[in-house]
């Protein structure tokens, strides 16, 4: 019996969850569960800082993908290749390419475990003017000179007795202007 490996579809943006479902519902189905043994769209923790509040949502790693650990043969290529949605299998050609155990682990699939990654998505960046909403500097207005995202922090040339000092503020301090 051949090995299962990880393949990538194309689908419409969008439709990625819908495919995901569409598929497993035909594995179901076919009772293929010994042939296509994963489906997976890809998601990553996203921190956002709108309006000063923050939320935490799942963003797709890869839109317009899914991801498919399958044992490749005539029939489960027809199930996922006529799957609503999809595209087509990335690869040269017709011919789909598995990826390696390597791309894979640089993904963050090592041993078939996702890597949680967390970024988070600010409504402003270096550059960008700034009004202080809370805090002893209530009101007053700056240039986001750095952002430090470990600490949570953005800095600001604050001005003090006639000259700039950079002061940190936590990034629920300020908004957009």
């Amino acid at each position: 019996m051949a090995e299962a490996s990880w393949y990538v579809v194309h689908t419409y943006s969008g439709y990625e969850n819908k495919v995901k479902v569409d598929i497993e519902k035909s594995v179901e189905n076919r009772k293929l569960q010994d042939q296509i043994l994963e489906v997976s769209v890809p998601t990553q923790p996203v921190t956002e800082l709108r309006n000063n509040v923050e939320k935490t949502i799942e963003r797709k790693m890869f839109p317009g993908y899914v991801l498919i650990r399958m044992i490749m043969n005539d029939e489960t290529w027809y199930v996922v290749r006529n799957t609503r949605g999809v595209t087509g299998f990335v690869g040269p050609g017709s011919k789909p390419v598995p990826l390696s155990e390597e791309e894979m682990q640089k993904l963050g699939f090592g041993g078939g475990e996702q890597m949680a990654v967390r970024e988070v998505v600010l409504e402003f960046a270096p550059g960008d003017t700034v009004t202080v909403v809370s805090g002893p500097w209530k009101d007053a207005v700056g240039k986001v000179a750095a952002i430090n995202e470990k600490k949570r922090t953005v800095t600001l040339p604050i001005d003090m007795f006639g000259r700039e000092t950079p002061v940190e503020f936590e990034f629920t301090q300020v908004k957009k202007l």
